[in-house]
């Protein structure tokens, strides 16, 4: 069974909030998808245990324990958790100001982010160190240079490439075989990717990939197992694509 919330889309700043900084946590029961919305503060996403998705556009974030989603007050999004996952979300006051872009962008989780934004839910801490807190939280706060992020294509040339591999990620076909499907050249594939994504068909796919095996990771499942299940001929050829695309090797990750 799958629960589907309903949240308004409110502007940035509507209304006036009695926080610089106020955290939220839960651990959904069921499968849950919150439909498209926007609140009036700023949000940053990660999670305890488990993985959760957020949507922008045509843009699909994956949300993990150690890199988070900074959502930007106004800003139209759904997201999406299987049962189990414990959500964090910490939001931030409208006009707060942080190193952060005024779009959406990954934030590493780091040990320190982590305690900082853990001292803030400590019960009946003073206003100033309430205050001092908030400034650090504010402080460390920085854009990561890694993401667990997929642009989806929107044409109707790359369309049945991404119902493909996004339903079944161990698909092998090269350029050359989608394109003998589609009946077009592998050029032209090519620059289509690069039009609507800004990366190539090869890193496109390692980004599904990643995506998916974080997924089956944060279920439990050995790596040998999500190598297999991802499209990769071995659990060090799949080690490799992952660490470079997340900053960790598949094994430290399911330990997080």
């Amino acid at each position: 069974m799958r629960v589907i919330r309903d949240l308004p889309a409110l502007a940035a700043g509507e209304g006036d909030v009695p926080f610089v900084i106020k955290g939220y946590e839960e651990v959904v029961a069921a499968d849950t998808t919150w439909n498209e919305h926007s609140h009036p503060w700023h949000e940053l996403l990660w999670n305890e245990y488990g993985t959760s998705t957020a949507v922008v556009g045509s843009q699909v974030w994956c949300i993990t324990p150690t890199l988070g989603l900074w959502m930007p007050a106004g800003q139209l999004h759904s997201a999406s958790a299987v049962a189990g996952t414990s959500y964090r979300a910490h939001f931030f006051r409208h006009g707060t100001e942080s190193a952060l872009p005024d779009v959406p962008v990954a934030v590493e989780i780091t040990p320190l982010l982590r305690l900082l934004l853990e001292r803030l839910e400590e019960p009946d801490l003073p206003p100033r160190s309430r205050a001092v807190a908030e400034t650090m939280v504010l402080d460390v706060l920085r854009p990561s240079s890694r993401a667990l992020l997929v642009q989806l294509p929107t044409s109707a040339l790359l369309r049945p490439i991404v119902d493909v591999v996004r339903a079944d990620p161990a698909d092998r076909r090269t350029l050359t075989g989608w394109a003998a499907v589609l009946g077009c050249s592998a050029r032209t594939i090519t620059r289509a990717f690069r039009s609507e994504t800004g990366t190539s068909f090869a890193r496109w796919v390692a980004s599904v990939r990643a995506q998916h095996a974080v997924h089956l990771l944060s279920l439990g499942f050995e790596v040998e197992v999500v190598a297999d299940a991802v499209g990769y001929r071995s659990a060090s050829a799949f080690g490799a694509a992952f660490r470079r695309t997340t900053g960790m090797t598949p094994g430290r990750f399911r330990a997080c």
